[in-house]
């Protein structure tokens, strides 16, 4: 049996994750491999919109719950064990899906980027944790326009790892080598017109807080310092816990964030014109269909 793998992204809210489900269920002979950057971290389940086991429909999934909150996690650690997870199901002549919205993380594993191997400088981290992300963001600007360019502003993890390349190394983050896997990859967008999309956000949030996502973000909050913290869906409610905030405008954050960070995924899409943007399973399985004969 030829290579295959297939690849579902879309933003937040597109729905890859029924399309995926949908495709498995067709094939039979489908592992799904979690591409989103949070849905590896146990306990952050309703904030993630983690699939739950029965939505699974018996479809084996990887690479979700793998580390603690507190656990660091980096692109380089994921790429190694998808690429691994991609290979063994390879070797069950499965095919993999790999499915999620963190399109730098499947970059990472199509392209075979390599990224720079600079230690982690606690101490450093520790200190560029207590400014905002703006703040981050700015400085980056600064010493490598080109990296600002294309990182999500937001993330301060990312943006304070792109600050410490640059103070170890003295010079800006390094262009990333390319090592591709050595075989086609059908790579699929989820297409969902913007009005939609919007609505679909709405009413996720809204069923994230009557599923018990108040609770959910206080414990991890109290428990966790870094994950959680850097993270849409729990960030905003710390001033809320502290008394400075009221639960509605925690919402109406929670919601304005994500539709922010649906329209910034947009725009990395864009940059990829491998990308076959489809809006329904039908012409899914029309572009499956071709790929696999």
């Amino acid at each position: 049996m030829d290579k295959k793998l297939i690849v579902i992204t879309g933003s937040t809210g597109a729905g890859k994750t029924n399309l995926s489900i949908r495709v498995a269920l067709w094939l039979g002979n489908v592992e799904i491999i979690s591409a989103d950057s949070r849905h590896v971290y146990k306990k952050m389940n309703i904030g993630t919109d983690k699939i739950k086991k029965e939505r699974m429909k018996g479809v084996p999934h990887h690479l979700i719950d793998i580390k603690t909150p507190d656990e660091d996690f980096t692109v380089a650690e994921y790429k190694k064990r998808a690429r691994k997870k991609i290979k063994e199901i390879q070797e069950r002549e499965n095919i993999p899906i790999l499915c999620g919205g963190s399109y730098f993380y499947i970059k990472a594993v199509v392209d075979g980027l390599v990224l720079p191997q600079v230690a982690p400088d606690w101490e450093y981290r520790k200190r560029k944790q207590r400014e905002s992300a703006e703040k981050l963001f700015n400085e980056l600007k600064e010493k490598d326009p080109r990296r600002a360019k294309n990182i999500d502003e937001q993330n301060k993890r990312r943006l304070i790892r792109a600050l410490e390349i640059i103070k170890k190394t003295g010079k800006p983050v390094p262009e990333l080598k390319k090592d591709p896997l050595p075989y086609p990859i059908l790579i699929l967008g989820v297409k969902k017109e913007e009005e939609k999309l919007k609505e679909k956000i709405e009413k996720r949030v809204d069923k994230m807080i009557d599923e018990g996502l108040e609770k959910e973000a206080e414990t991890l909050l109290k428990k966790y310092e870094k994950v959680p913290r850097e993270t849409i869906g729990y960030k905003e409610w710390e001033e809320f816990f502290k008394g400075k905030k009221k639960k509605s405008q925690v919402i109406e954050e929670i919601k304005t964030h994500t539709k922010q960070f649906s329209k910034k995924q947009k725009n990395w899409f864009r940059k990829d014109e491998r990308i076959i943007w489809v809006e329904n399973f039908k012409k899914a399985r029309e572009k499956i269909t071709s790929y696999l004969d």
